[in-house]
């Protein structure tokens, strides 16, 4: 009965949040209301499970309240603009070069954690740089992404959030072990892009000899265009280029307190948000301007944890999620059962293309770490496996509302970027993740 109600729910919500039929918070609140009514379990026992669920991932929540605002205001002082200016001057023109430049670009510019942000800064600056080029901008895409989804494993950003939370873990923790396989990531990326480059410089010789397209000589003017473009990004009144120094070293101090987890990562990113609308916002008003402004997205994050909070509780509380992995110990074959975690995690990009991050963080995930958990996987390495897997996918899913926002920056077509991009990202992942079972984080 309880392996039974638990499927349901959790099915339930997955094809709800597919098929946009309710939003995440709506789903993982009142599904499993529901369910544990339907499985005899009365109001108090609920409103128990409730109050444990709550209790676990309030770090969680309030780490992404504060982390979220914190690099907000970084982004309002035009903090990541200099390196993302320099990177576009040392590609000098060169297709080979560009695209590389273009992996370096997407993994600064998402340090804030925010897929939009991400975009809106990088493509408007570089798709006329690619147009003069006559760059595929679907490369342009396809590099952002895959770099972009390397910086997606920090603390402060989605999926490590949302694995943290399942794991009853503070984010940073979970994120310190990911550090080597985020550096070899890099080294990677910047390989896939050569490759590419190489490709893309190749496919615009064979045009241009059959005058198909014109030769290019790039001009000081272009790359004017492309770096004012990046200063034309946010409000030129919130940009404090000359403190830029004195939010670097804030900026690292904050990173390297995270990892060598001095104090909770909340209380960091409480401690770097104050310092740094002090530092560039000493007044009162334009203090509180600048939290409204980020706030939304604050929230919205918190309130998705604390909702699957809830939706964890009553699961675990309830002993759905120890049934379903005591029952699917069961059926599935026994040489299955030590790898499942690496076997979901090979189809990790395809499955967040049918599947929502919220459904794949918080419907899948718990019922693999409970299952692997019962024959000696750690549960870090489940979620590590699942993670690496799918990460990379979340910028070429059409269930990323970030995606749509690039497909119209770029003025590309969304099944054309999918086919473009969809199984270098795969591929890209499968090696990423052999790579961390080679060095030992799975």
């Amino acid at each position: 009965m309880l392996t039974l109600v638990g499927l349901l729910i959790i099915l339930t919500i997955v094809v709800l949040l597919i098929w946009g039929k309710a939003s995440p918070i709506v789903a993982m609140v009142m599904v499993p209301l529901i369910g544990a009514l339907i499985a005899g379990f009365g109001i108090n026992d609920i409103q128990t499970f409730f109050e444990e669920g709550i209790i676990k991932v309030l770090p969680v929540a309030t780490m992404f309240i504060f982390a979220i605002l914190f690099f907000g205001i970084l982004q309002d002082t035009g903090f990541f603009e200099p390196v993302i200016k320099a990177l576009i001057k040392l590609t000098k023109g060169n297709v080979v070069t560009v695209a590389m430049g273009t992996a370096l670009i997407g993994i600064i510019a998402h340090l804030d954690g925010a897929g939009a942000t991400t975009f809106l800064l990088t493509v408007p600056a570089l798709l006329p740089l690619y147009k003069k080029l006559h760059m595929s901008p679907y490369l342009l895409l396809l590099l952002i992404g895959t770099s972009a989804g390397l910086t997606n494993m920090i603390p402060w950003a989605g999926p490590t959030g949302r694995a943290a939370s399942v794991l009853n873990m503070d984010p940073s923790e979970l994120w310190v072990p990911l550090i080597p396989i985020q550096l070899i990531g890099v080294v990677l990326v910047l390989g896939m892009a050569f490759i590419l480059g190489k490709r893309e410089e190749k496919r615009i010789r064979v045009k241009i000899a059959a005058n198909e397209i014109a030769a290019v000589q790039l001009e000081g003017a272009d790359w004017d265009q492309a770096i004012q473009s990046i200063s034309e990004t946010g409000d030129a009144a919130l940009k404090r280029y000359h403190l830029i120094w004195v939010n670097f070293i804030l900026f690292i101090a904050v990173v390297v307190l995270l990892v060598l987890n001095v104090i909770p990562a909340s209380y960091m990113f409480m401690i770097g948000l104050s310092l740094a609308l002090l530092i560039n916002y000493p007044k009162v008003d334009v203090q509180m301007e600048r939290i409204k402004a980020h706030a939304p997205s604050a929230l919205m994050m918190a309130a998705v944890i604390f909702s699957a909070g809830s939706f964890l509780g009553i699961l675990e509380g309830t002993g759905m999620l120890k049934a379903i992995a005591v029952d699917s110990i069961q059926i599935l074959p026994a040489f299955l059962l030590p790898f499942l975690h690496i076997i979901v995690g090979m189809f990790g990009v395809p499955l967040d293309m049918l599947t929502s991050t919220d459904a794949y963080y918080y419907a899948l995930l718990p019922i693999v770490e409970s299952i692997t958990s019962e024959v000696g996987v750690t549960g870090t390495s489940a979620a590590y496996a699942m993670m690496i897997g799918n990460i990379i996918g979340t910028f070429v899913s059409p269930l990323a509302p970030a995606v749509w926002l690039a497909i119209g920056l770029a003025g590309v077509d969304m099944g054309k970027h999918i086919r473009y991009s969809f199984f270098w990202m795969w591929g890209f992942s499968i090696i990423l993740l052999f790579v961390a079972m080679l060095i030992g984080i799975i």
